[in-house]
């Protein structure tokens, strides 16, 4: 599943604070608009269980 919602992908250079559209251009400054959701949750990924594990040590 995708996010409609898109960031600048030049916010950090051209803007104070991001900017979310849901079109595929800033409507600021005209720069390409990226995803902005972070990336999916894999069950098969291989070290899982050790960032579980430090983080419980923690």
């Amino acid at each position: 599943m995708r996010a409609d919602i898109r960031v600048c992908s030049a916010w950090a250079t051209e803007h104070d604070a991001p900017v979310y559209t849901l079109g595929g251009a800033c409507p600021e400054c005209g720069a390409d608009a990226e995803n902005s959701a972070p990336a999916p949750y894999n069950p098969e990924d291989p070290y899982g269980e050790y960032r579980r594990r430090a983080r419980r040590r923690d």
